[in-house]
C-alpha cells in the first residue's frame, strides 16, 4: 500500500511510445493495468480514460517507418497500477 501512495497518479493521457508528448517515464516504474470494457488488455499502447480509446497494435502489421499500425479502440477504460 505504501508503494500506492509513492506512485505518481496516472495522468488522463499516456502513451508507451517514448516519442510521444503523452509519455511520462515516472509512471512506468510500476506496471500498469488497463481495462475497456471491464476486460483487461494487455497489448495497450496508448489511452485516453475522459476520451474513451485505446490504441494498440494491428497485428503485426507496420508502416513505413517500421512502426506497429495502431487501430483505436472505444469504449469505458480504467487504468491501475497492478
Amino acid at each position: 500500500m505504501n508503494d500506492a501512495a509513492c506512485s505518481p497518479s496516472l495522468p488522463d493521457r499516456l502513451s508507451t511510445d517514448p516519442r510521444s508528448p503523452h509519455h511520462v517515464a515516472a509512471v512506468f516504474e510500476r506496471a500498469i493495468g488497463i481495462r475497456l470494457n471491464g476486460n483487461e488488455r494487455s497489448d495497450v499502447e496508448e489511452y485516453c480514460v475522459s476520451e474513451g480509446w485505446v490504441k494498440v497494435p494491428a497485428g503485426k502489421t507496420r508502416n513505413r517507418a517500421g512502426q506497429p499500425l495502431m487501430i483505436t479502440l472505444k469504449g469505458k477504460v480504467e487504468a491501475f497500477y497492478r
